[in-house]
């Protein structure tokens, strides 16, 4: 067991772990943060798709080790971390607005996923937010809700 310093969603964290323990497994295990669910466990259906530093990650497959390089904090942000004072991140109304939930499993994914392109292109196109879109699986093919609720969400963090 080894010790590491996590931030997450703002707060720092010290989880006593395996240095190969997925990420996943701390911040549901450890953390007791459930946006992020276990899916596939290799990193190819988005349900456990986080934020690190910007970018969006498979925290299935990303070792809590690869997250202490060279003594620096990794920002991760989940999904109980983009509401603020209460207040639901735009992405989180704009998919209620949109009605976009059936199953919820892929919900995680998909907003966190989201998130991560608006962040980099504010004003994605249609082809844009499909493309990013992609590798996130929804087994209820919510697919045009998702990507109504993606651009109703531009249009407010714009």
């Amino acid at each position: 067991m080894s010790k590491f310093d996590l931030k997450v969603n703002g707060k720092s964290h010290t989880v006593d772990v395996e240095p190969l323990t997925p990420l996943l497994y701390v911040l549901r295990n450890d953390l007791d943060l459930h946006g992020p669910k276990f899916g596939c466990g290799l990193g190819q259906c988005g349900a456990c798709t986080v934020i690190i530093n910007g970018v969006a990650v498979r925290s299935c497959i990303t070792p809590v080790s690869s997250l202490a390089s060279g003594g620096v904090k990794s920002e991760i942000t989940t999904l109980e971390g983009l509401s603020q004072n209460g207040n639901l991140h735009p992405l989180q109304q704009a998919w209620i607005d949109e009605q976009v939930p059936q199953c919820g499993f892929c919900q995680n994914g998909q907003i966190m996923t989201a998130k991560a392109m608006l962040d980099k292109t504010p004003h994605p196109t249609d082809a844009q937010i499909r493309q990013t879109m992609n590798g996130v699986l929804c087994r209820c093919m919510s697919y045009n809700r998702v990507q109504m609720a993606i651009k109703r969400a531009a249009k407010v963090t714009a």
